[in-house]
């Protein structure tokens, strides 16, 4: 299948060496023209501007947040120059208005939206391990399935309102806020009554929450091993406020999510922005003046 793919992060790349890899013809675009460059030697033809990587059957698109999306879509012109009957497969997390908006926008024009956010870290990206949540038309949904597939372990289908995968991935991310934040408290519990964080969570992780999420997340906080990012703090502070808006826009209440923005807005505040967002133990940890204490 002739695709294009904007947005080469590292979860953008990862996927689309996946596709590549699958054997499809992958036309690249990026803001910054070096991360091209890898999946250039991979077999991927590198494009100048978004509108030549949409020359394809299907355009894939994994760009940061709902400001970059307007701003290649809308203000960039690439929707008016994208051909009828083109699909566009957006891979990132966005707001439900914008997804509402974006689906809008393409059906005038006569182009597919699909929404299929993912679940997973840049290591599951690379070995085409990622959950896929997926809506919009059956039609457009079966056009992509083979690079649904290629990129993912499985995918769940969520009906043709492509705002249900959206509110779904949103929902995700704040339970995975959640984990974490509830994590980075108790460990910090446990440190100013003598016990480490490796030994609380190695405790915790390996039954009552033996789970992936508990697991990976509780490891890096054990480690404090928050550099490299595989998802920044500034996108988790993001992807809380989505949440935050999504209630508000459906009249319901999420106090939590309330505390989590303010944790994620102290952790940037203390200069913490290129720090995984597991980094919320440090915020744990200086309301608590452990390293104070020496624990």
């Amino acid at each position: 299948m002739k695709v294009g793919f904007i947005g080469l992060g590292a979860m953008g790349s990862a996927m689309a060496s996946n596709l590549i890899a699958a054997g499809h013809a992958v036309t690249v675009w990026n803001r910054s023209a070096e991360a091209c460059a890898p999946l250039a030697s991979l077999g991927a033809r590198v494009a100048s501007t978004p509108e030549r990587a949409a020359q394809g059957e299907v355009l894939c698109s994994m760009l940061a947040d709902d400001r970059a999306v307007r701003a290649v879509f809308f203000d960039g012109g690439l929707l008016d120059a994208m051909d009828p009957g083109t699909v566009h497969v957006n891979h990132a997390t966005l707001s439900v208005e914008l997804t509402r908006e974006l689906a809008a926008a393409h059906a005038q024009r006569g182009l597919d939206y699909v929404a299929a956010p993912v679940f997973g870290r840049p290591e599951m990206a690379a070995a085409a391990k990622l959950s896929i949540v997926a809506a919009g038309k059956a039609e457009a949904i079966e056009t992509v399935q083979p690079l649904l597939q290629a990129m993912g372990a499985r995918t769940w289908l969520l009906g043709e309102a492509p705002e249900r995968a959206a509110v779904v991935k949103i929902a995700g991310n704040f339970m995975l806020a959640s984990a974490i934040e509830s994590m980075a408290e108790a460990t910090a519990l446990t440190r100013a009554h003598g016990v480490s964080a490796a030994d609380f969570l190695e405790v915790v992780t390996s039954n009552m929450f033996a789970t992936p999420a508990y697991q990976v997340y509780g490891k890096m906080i054990a480690e404090q091993r928050f550099k490299p990012a595989g998802f920044a703090l500034p996108l988790g502070y993001k992807d809380v406020g989505l949440a935050l808006a999504a209630g508000d826009a459906a009249r319901v209440p999420l106090p939590f999510a309330g505390v989590l923005r303010d944790s994620l807005l102290e952790a940037l505040a203390a200069g913490d922005e290129d720090m995984d967002w597991s980094a919320l133990s440090l915020v744990a940890a200086r309301r608590a003046h452990l390293d104070k204490r020496g624990n």
